[in-house]
């Protein structure tokens, strides 16, 4: 039987007034958890994907552990792109590598179509576990966005500067806009498909659009993604953004049909506002700080909290993942402080 749900995030994500400022942090399940870290020992992360009752577990832990608002479903961006023939595999200190690049507009013509139910079950089987069982928060589910995607299948993996894909986006352009159909279609089923599984809300990670500028990201990107959150508008589910070193894309982001902009630490959550960004806002404590002596965290904790509290709609998160050097302790303790120093506010 299903736990009630405490909806406090989900009331934040639509700028509703809440009694508290709700918390959650990207990279929450995994990385610094030493249970996490045993399993990791015996699993490969698409390992444990591919079994709901355990990705169930890694993803509920923070929840019991941290006190946060939401939880996230423990998954990689990459984990839907094998159903559309992108061979690709996670390597430990590297991170995705693609075997079968994408070269040429024969490449893209070559990729398949996603059909959730027969190509990821064991994503929508854990999200109903974990939605009709196990928690009392909203699930997050989440999709890469088609841009960062396509970087990785272009590139063949990650990269510092994005060049090929950025030379691949400008020289070729019939291939790229069939490229960004292609992940949008994936995208829009995908997510539609851990919906009605159970997901409560959905984020959408474009982590590497920082690497274009506002005019390449209308032409080349926008297009794309609004017609993803246009597709998802319909389900009635608050929908996020959040990308890193894209501060010049708030307003853009802004444009779009969706709910919240998750913000890194460049841009502030006041100047977000100043600049005219009038969806709810998440985030935005650079991770690193998460390093740093209590009173240094707790100062800039405030400074972010008050910003946030100047008006409904926002949700603490961080400016991206937590790193694996962060103490769970300390997570628990700025959940803990969070709530409290906003409580009645």
């Amino acid at each position: 039987m299903a736990k009630p749900m405490k909806d406090t995030f989900l009331r934040a994500c639509r700028g509703e007034k809440t009694e508290y400022v709700p918390v959650w942090y990207m990279r929450q399940a995994g990385r610094s958890q030493p249970e996490y870290r045993a399993l990791k020992e015996k699993y490969s992360l698409f390992e444990i994907t591919h079994q709901p009752e355990l990705c169930a577990y890694v993803t509920r832990l923070p929840v019991e552990q941290y006190g946060v608002d939401a939880a996230i479903l423990y998954k990689d961006i990459m984990s839907p792109l094998p159903a559309i023939g992108v061979e690709v595999e996670i390597k430990g200190g590297i991170g995705p590598v693609i075997a079968n690049p994408i070269r040429s507009l024969a490449d893209v013509e070559k990729l398949g179509e996603i059909h959730p139910e027969e190509d990821v079950p064991y994503v929508l089987e854990t999200i109903k576990l974990l939605t009709t069982e196990q928690l009392s928060v909203p699930l997050i589910g989440f999709a890469g966005a088609p841009f960062t995607l396509a970087s990785y299948m272009i590139e063949g993996g990650p990269s510092k500067n994005y060049y090929k894909t950025k030379a691949f986006m400008y020289a070729e352009p019939k291939a790229w806009f069939a490229l960004m159909d292609k992940l949008a279609d994936m995208t829009i089923r995908y997510i539609k498909a851990q919906i009605h599984a159970g997901a409560s809300a959905i984020q959408i990670f474009d982590s590497w659009v920082g690497a274009v500028n506002v005019e390449d990201y209308r032409t080349f990107i926008k297009p794309a993604m609004a017609r993803i959150f246009a597709a998802l508008r319909k389900e009635n589910v608050p929908l996020i953004m959040f990308g890193v070193g894209a501060s010049h894309l708030a307003l853009e982001w802004n444009d779009l049909p969706l709910d919240v902009i998750g913000l890194d630490w460049r841009l502030s959550i006041r100047e977000a506002r100043q600049k005219g960004v009038t969806k709810a806002l998440q985030g935005n404590l650079d991770p690193a700080v998460l390093l740093a002596p209590w009173e240094v965290i707790e100062k800039r904790v405030k400074q972010i909290l008050d910003e946030g509290m100047e008006r409904p709609g926002y949700i603490f998160n961080l400016g991206h993942g937590i790193f694996p050097d962060i103490q769970p302790e300390t997570l628990k303790r700025l959940t803990e402080f969070i709530h409290d120093y906003t409580a009645g506010k």
